[in-house]
């Protein structure tokens, strides 16, 4: 079968089973119906030596078959027949062989195979160290060279976009009579500014098909024009373009272009497109999704007890750019997020709202934990990131006094941890300046004395390639601040190939970040090009991520506390144990309304191909209330296995590197690494929640 991924039809899958499986054919055959089909399977399942796990799998699959599911991300019932509809297919019965897909069959056919077949070994160290040399950094002396071209070609393209006058700013012009020499030289000094890219960031495609030199297909140029149409903003930085390689030649670039190219489907369901997390819908008087009772507004969302999200009414509520399977397109639909930065200036109403959102923290029983996210955080001012600092910090001095007054166990959480989430590092690293850091280290500091112990920049690395000698030097100098830097990865198609992550974890750690997250995309059409299945996330956890497990976690923690400088500290803590990396980072998906989680078992099938899946909360966690009326979920992802292989195949990778992947049908969510865990206190706080409708 792998190696018919493009050619096999029914007919094919048909055979495959008369050959491989011909007892479950005879078992199809001798069945008057799907309900004595599924009887005669579960008590081969039973009578047969065969593979315990697939056993496992294929009893949830007889045992859901009939009932009909509530799908949480669409909200929409779905009836499960995946044993009946192969019944039907096996016995000829059914209408039309169009009634169900090769891609439904392909997945069946593998889970009944993995009966018969031992559980596949993983692959050796030697394999992913072999696939993770696949991906240059950034930092590549042949990728550098690349982008030195690159940067050129947009620079001339930029002297003469400002030589017709169409600079945006009077900031960035030629003087009279200023020599060829002289505009390159300015240019080269000027791209070292971030508001030069914010200024010169390309809004259109076809100034984006410019400056990668005309290089883009025309079905590339189409989409983007019917995403104009559909009033999708375009926002790329000429630094982010240089990145991306345009040459036919060298590295690998997909994961850079996944990110600012958009897709057919994204453009087709912009306008209806709906929040994922469904409790950042906000109402004014009623709880969102998850139970809370937020300000009037969306500045805050919340599903957790202990942490909330706080978005700015500044420039913190646009980006360096507009990442294609952003979490947020919801709110860049609603135009909630946007580009226009005049319009993103605080204005006079922000103090006061902002005091209301501080007081929303302030008198919260539970919450210690703050993101300052947008947008990004980092895309606001200086002088108005200073002030939203100044504001948490009153905060949270004021939320230590009132429990002065308190009584043991009535206490109200403290603020513990600080976080502000930006991609910024990556989009734009001339942005951390001197000033910015002096900010970081002034709050630090003063933060520190009111119990404050966490302070981190949150970051979003997608890929190796960006991590170029400008994000090395960005991500030195936040370090030297002592605040601390995480990685956020969202785990796409391409950025899901073979040793990809590995990499990325290697090459970070290796600057002293640490990674957070590695998300699954969330599984709406919009994200159809770009979705991996959750199958794959599986498997790079058990295959590729486990080379950077550690057995003793505290050796770790203790070296990171007592080093003043976490890149060598790292570097030379993984060449002692002989890993390429540490796996500080937990494999998700954002469960709407519910919060992360990778507990889940395959509970069907659709026709289509795409596998149900039944997700159980991180019980390693504290959750909102609500959680207790939830219970279980499920969720359809929107790409098939077959379509996820052939994807990679068209990337040029060897879908044989992945044939496992069908036998990942279900997950665990790992422990949370202890050096994200709230510090320890004594503090006796109160079991009541506030802002809490449950």
């Amino acid at each position: 079968m792998k190696q018919k991924y493009k050619l096999s039809t029914h007919h094919d899958i048909r055979s495959a089973f008369e050959r491989d499986l011909p007892h479950i054919v005879a078992l199809a055959s001798s069945s008057r119906d799907e309900t004595e089909f599924k009887q005669q399977l579960n008590e081969l399942l039973l009578s047969e030596d065969v593979n315990l796990n697939a056993v496992r799998n294929i009893a949830r699959l007889i045992a859901n078959d009939g009932k009909t599911i509530f799908e949480l991300s669409t909200e929409s019932e779905i009836e499960l027949k995946t044993i009946s509809l192969l019944w039907q297919f096996l016995t000829g019965r059914l209408h039309d062989d169009h009634d169900v897909s090769v891609d439904f069959l392909t997945d069946l056919y593998h889970q009944f195979m993995r009966l018969y077949t031992p559980e596949r070994s993983a692959p050796s160290s030697a394999q992913v160290l072999q696939w993770m040399k696949r991906w240059p950094s950034g930092l590549n002396e042949d990728v550098r060279a690349i982008r030195r071209e690159n940067k050129e070609r947009i620079i001339a393209q930029l002297i003469r976009r400002i030589e017709r006058r169409h600079a945006a700013s009077n900031r960035y012009v030629f003087p009279e009579g200023c020599s060829d020499e002289a505009k390159r030289h300015l240019m080269k000094t000027w791209w070292n500014d971030h508001r030069f890219h914010l200024t010169f960031a390309v809004k259109s495609a076809d100034e984006l098909n410019r400056m990668l030199g005309y290089t883009l297909s025309e079905e590339t140029m189409q989409t983007y024009r019917k995403a104009r149409e559909k009033g999708i903003p375009v926002f790329v930085t000429p630094y982010y373009l240089s990145l991306l390689n345009p040459t036919g030649r060298g590295y690998d670039d997909q994961t850079l272009r996944s990110y600012v190219l958009y897709s057919p489907q994204l453009v087709d369901t912009y306008g209806k497109i709906r929040a994922w997390e469904k409790e950042d819908v906000v109402e004014a008087g009623k709880p969102n999704a998850a139970g809370w009772l937020l300000p009037d507004g969306h500045n805050i969302h919340r599903r957790y007890p202990e942490v909330a999200i706080l978005i700015l009414d500044s420039m913190g509520r646009a980006c360096g750019g507009l990442c294609a399977s952003c979490q947020r397109m919801y709110d860049f639909q609603s135009e909630r997020l946007n580009f226009n930065f005049e319009d993103l200036k605080p204005k006079e109403s922000w103090e006061i709202r902002l005091r209301k959102l501080m007081k929303y923290f302030e008198e919260d029983t539970q919450l210690r934990d703050i993101l300052i996210t947008g947008g990004d955080a980092l895309m606001s001012q200086n002088k108005t990131l200073r002030h939203i600092l100044d504001a948490v910090y009153k905060m949270a001095v004021n939320k230590r006094k009132a429990n002065l007054k308190r009584p043991d166990g009535e206490k109200y959480a403290e603020m513990q941890r600080v976080r502000l989430g930006s991609r910024l590092p990556v989009y734009l690293p001339m942005q951390i300046n001197d000033e910015l850091l002096v900010i970081l280290r002034e709050f630090k500091a003063k933060a520190s004395a009111v119990g404050i112990k966490q302070f981190v920049i949150q970051t979003h690395f997608q890929s190796p390639l960006e991590v170029t000698p400008e994000a090395r030097e960005a991500i030195r100098r936040i370090l030297s601040t002592g605040w601390s830097i995480t990685n956020q990865l969202v785990y796409n198609v391409a950025a899901s190939r073979r040793g990809h992550t590995a990499k990325l974890r290697k090459t970070l750690n290796a600057l002293g970040v640490l990674c957070y997250y590695t998300f699954s995309v969330k599984g709406f059409e919009e994200n159809y090009a770009v979705f991996a299945p959750n199958s794959r996330s599986m498997q790079e956890q058990q295959e590729e991520k486990v080379l950077g497990k550690l057995d003793d976690e505290a050796e770790f923690l203790s070296l990171l506390k007592n080093s003043n400088d976490r890149g060598t500290a790292i570097r030379h803590f993984c060449e002692a144990k002989n890993i390429p990396f540490v796996a500080t980072d937990r494999n998700v998906l954002n469960l709407p309304g519910i919060g992360k989680s990778m507990t889940f078992t395959l509970a069907g099938i659709t026709p289509d191909g795409k596998r149900v899946l039944e997700f159980d909360h991180d019980h390693t966690r504290k959750h909102s209330p609500i959680i207790e009326r939830i219970g279980k979920v499920f969720i359809r992802e929107n790409k098939s296995i077959l379509q996820y292989i052939l994807q990679l195949h068209e990337m040029g990778e060897k879908p044989e590197h992945y044939a496992g992947i069908w036998h990942f049908t279900e997950g665990e969510t790992e422990p949370r690494f202890p050096l994200y865990d709230y510090p320890d206190g004594d503090l006796q706080i109160t079991y009541n929640y506030s802002h809490c409708v449950f």
